[in-house]
């Protein structure tokens, strides 16, 4: 027999299986406080009511991205935290440790694999769902103590169903709540089959009908650094798309400046053009899709809010809408995903560009994420003490179950 090189997954096995530091698992705890605070918010929205009757786990993993305000990795073009937190918290961890190392381990694999995907992929398919199944396999097995043929089992039999079409987001519709949830069950099925001995394919990604073939023209090698990538992962202060973030934060400063007057320009990356421009939304999803929306929150109500994009906005924010004008610029284009940027020109001539609050260049600090969560719980309906014993559950306490004891009372 020949020796052959190692599969993408089989080089993700042996990294997964490295000791989690403690500032790793510190920064979990921030991402759980977020993901609580998403689904918090989302607890007496339209799609929780048809889910009525479920657990309150399931309900949870269908709510932790309804508001776009989940944690987005840039270069991966996904967010880690909806899959990762409802799988992770649904494996009956014997500590605090396993679970933290688990959700860590997630959010490594779902981003590995996201970042291997391409324009063409990104441009089809929604990256959450298809590298999503993965985090949720790498999450559950790293619960169930994987070794690097069961890591490797795992992620072979979530790939290998893999998908989460972009056509929900042209409609009115759930899907995008359901790819979430389809991948945490997934991702949990498959680790579990891999622990009883069945196998998955081992080449699921790079092979010849794998699914790189199958959605992408130029895939991006798998890169595995020294470190855990969570630290990478950017936290979002807007209840808006991540593409639109860029356009807010410059619409800030210049409204700052005393310059938000009249018309203005917006300059940013071609896929924040192909997703957010969008002149007169619909719906809350498309108002929370949509560029000239977002820049006419900060122009006539300054930071944006959740309130924001509720329907009562969408006319009494017509007028200042049609003064936002957008266009693609090649430099922003060229710098991302790794760098999501915009700029904004006034009507004086004034242009802003700065860096995106909740990225790794601009960070948002604990005491601004933990404000986030509670002005999310707040919005929710959560009780004060509802909402301190979710800041305990995710921060402080040292018991596994204290975040799912607190969604059964609260979600």
């Amino acid at each position: 027999m020949t020796e052959r090189d190692p599969t993408i997954t089989e080089r993700l096995a042996a990294h997964l299986m490295r000791p989690v530091d403690a500032a790793s698992r510190d920064r979990a705890r921030l991402h759980m406080l977020d993901w609580l605070g998403c689904v918090g918010a989302a607890r007496r929205s339209p799609v929780a009511l048809k889910l009525e009757g479920e657990p309150a786990i399931r309900r949870a993993a269908w709510l932790g991205n309804l508001f776009e305000m989940d944690d987005v990795h840039r270069g991966a073009i996904l967010h880690p935290g909806p899959v990762v937190w409802p799988t992770a918290l649904q494996g009956e961890a014997v500590d605090i440790a396993t679970l933290l190392d688990a959700a860590v381990r997630g959010y490594e694999a779902v981003i590995a694999i996201g970042a291997t995907f391409d324009a063409r992929h990104y441009a089809h398919f929604h990256t959450s769902a298809t590298a999503g199944g993965f985090g949720a396999a790498a999450t559950a097995a790293s619960l169930h103590h994987a070794d690097a043929d069961h890591y490797v089992a795992a992620l072979g039999l979530a790939g290998s169903v893999a998908g989460g079409l972009w056509q929900m987001r042209l409609e009115s519709n759930d899907a995008k709540q359901w790819h979430i949830a389809h991948c945490v069950e997934t991702g949990r099925r498959a680790a579990r089959m891999a622990k009883q001995g069945v196998t998955g394919p081992r080449a699921i990604l790079e092979g010849q009908l794998g699914l790189h073939a199958a959605t992408c023209d130029t895939p991006r090698p798998l890169m595995l650094g020294e470190g855990w990538r969570i630290g990478e992962v950017s936290f979002k202060p807007w209840g808006a798309c991540r593409h639109a973030h860029p356009a807010i934060d410059a619409a800030l400063e210049l409204k700052r400046r005393g310059q938000l007057n009249g018309w203005v320009e917006v300059e940013t990356y071609a896929d924040a053009v192909t997703f957010c421009d969008r002149l007169t939304p619909a719906s809350v999803n498309q108002a929370k899709f949509s560029l000239q929306h977002a820049v006419a929150i900060v122009m006539e109500r300054g930071e944006p809010a959740l309130a924001d994009f509720e329907p009562d906005s969408f006319d009494a924010l017509a007028q200042a809408r049609a003064q936002v004008t957008v266009r693609e610029g090649a430099d922003f284009t060229s710098r991302y995903p790794a760098h999501f940027g915009a700029a904004i020109r006034s009507a004086s001539g004034e242009v802003v560009r700065i860096d995106t609050l909740g990225d790794p260049e601009r960070p948002m600090d604990r005491d601004a994420i933990v404000a986030k969560a509670t002005a999310l719980l707040g919005w929710g309906g959560v009780s004060d003490t509802g909402i301190d014993a979710a800041l305990t559950a995710a921060l402080d306490s040292d018991d596994p179950r204290a975040a799912l004891d607190w969604i059964e009372t609260w979600a």
